[in-house]
């Protein structure tokens, strides 16, 4: 079956329920369809000319006026990614990517940190939830930050559509919730990766303990620890220990995958350790991995695992490497399908765009994953046998 037909019957099958007047169940695989065309901006009216609209009004009308819930389109999302790439070795990526936009009234918009270029915009964030296997990978949460600013300001959240019922919440609060739906979902997954903004903050790891989830997460160098000798020690002492012992047989040269430059090698050392203040889920223990550049050994990252005890150091780092993914989920959802081009403004219209790029985020990956294999795929362990770490 070729891909045109595959997308025909994957966005009737999902429009059919999801809409109960013929307009918008028409026009709905005609936006996806030209998400994914080779449009240069992907507005509205880009888009309905690429795909004959005469105007722009039939995808604006589904994007603002149209009766349908996102959250049932996000739940096809969810149930047609792990149908498609779901696998044993299935994790969870926490993210959050921004979109830089004029003004002040598109819903929670505000001068803050912004991800996408490392410095105060005036931005929109987007906690992104993201599923990987070794199959494939793609979108299948999201959720958009609400500042306190617009959280506690009535006439801001009645222009902008933002129910009632919604308060502030942290973004690590925010995928906890997330979590908690793909729980409940029953998405197949056995790990939550993340940066150090999600590994730092202890109410998602408490969560994760509670519900028996591994996690492997990067983490800031003062994350605090339970020393050797009791009292606290921040997980940047570590390393100091490691390179006063100058012993070169606690470093390791192993990749954790393979980027766009082919498999990432880095020297890793691995320690257990105890949380302060926080144990484990039974049957579980927390590792540090110290991962340093082989080119560059100033170059240090620290990572948190929370896994079942005796798991292997190389799973620990194979998993370390997964957080990457959802980085090419959000650069190809952004480029190719013109995620945070959208010029909605109200919330309801915001989360019918992201998840329609979510689909066919999900689209491109399924049908990626179908495609015969050109060449061998590389050891996802890249052990280099033939060269021993440098001693620190």
């Amino acid at each position: 079956m070729s891909w045109d037909t595959e997308l025909t019957t994957l966005t009737e099958r999902i429009a059919g329920p999801l809409f109960n007047r013929p307009e918008p169940r028409s026009t709905f695989p005609d936006l996806v369809r030209s998400l994914l065309a080779d449009v240069p901006r992907k507005n509205s009216w880009q888009l309905a000319d690429h795909i004959g609209h005469v105007k722009a009004y039939r995808f604006e009308h589904l994007l603002y006026g149209a009766k349908w819930d996102a959250d049932v389109l996000r739940d096809q999302v969810r149930s047609y990614v792990p149908e498609h790439l779901g696998r044993p070795d299935g994790v969870l990526i926490a993210d959050d990517t921004s979109a830089i936009k004029q003004g002040n009234k598109s819903a929670g918009v505000a001068r803050q940190y912004c991800g996408l270029t490392g410095q105060v915009e005036n931005c929109q964030i987007m906690p992104m939830l993201t599923y990987a296997s070794s199959a494939g990978h793609a979108f299948v949460n999201r959720r958009l930050y609400l500042p306190e600013s617009w959280a506690n300001d009535p006439q801001r959240r009645k222009e902008a559509g933002i129910p009632a019922q919604l308060l502030f919440a942290t973004k690590p609060a925010l995928f906890i919730d997330m979590l908690s739906e793909e729980i409940t979902a029953g998405t197949p997954f056995r790990y939550l990766c993340g940066d150090s903004g999600y590994g730092r903050d202890p109410d998602l790891r408490a969560f994760c303990h509670t519900q028996h989830i591994g996690y492997v997460l990067a983490v800031p160098v003062d994350l605090p620890l339970i020393a050797v000798r009791g009292g606290g020690e921040p997980v940047g002492h570590l390393l100091d220990r490691l390179l006063a012992h100058a012993n070169s047989s606690v470093w390791e040269r192993r990749s954790c995958g393979s980027g766009t430059k082919g498999i990432r090698l880095y020297d890793w050392a691995t320690v257990a350790v105890h949380l302060a203040e926080q144990t484990p889920a039974p049957g579980y223990a927390h590792t540090v991995l110290i991962r340093r550049s082989v080119t560059d050994p100033a170059d240090i990252e620290f990572f948190l695992a929370h896994a079942p005890t005796g798991t292997p150091t190389t799973e620990l780092i194979k998993l370390a490497g997964l957080r990457w993914k959802i980085e090419e989920n959000n650069a190809q959802s952004k480029d190719l399908l013109g995620l945070t081009q959208y010029q909605v403004r109200k919330w309801t219209p915001w989360h019918r765009h992201v998840t329609t790029v979510m689909l066919a985020l999900a689209f491109l990956a399924v049908t990626q994953a179908a495609l015969p294999p050109d060449h061998d795929e590389p050891d996802d362990q890249g052990k280099d046998t033939t060269t021993n770490a440098n001693p620190p």
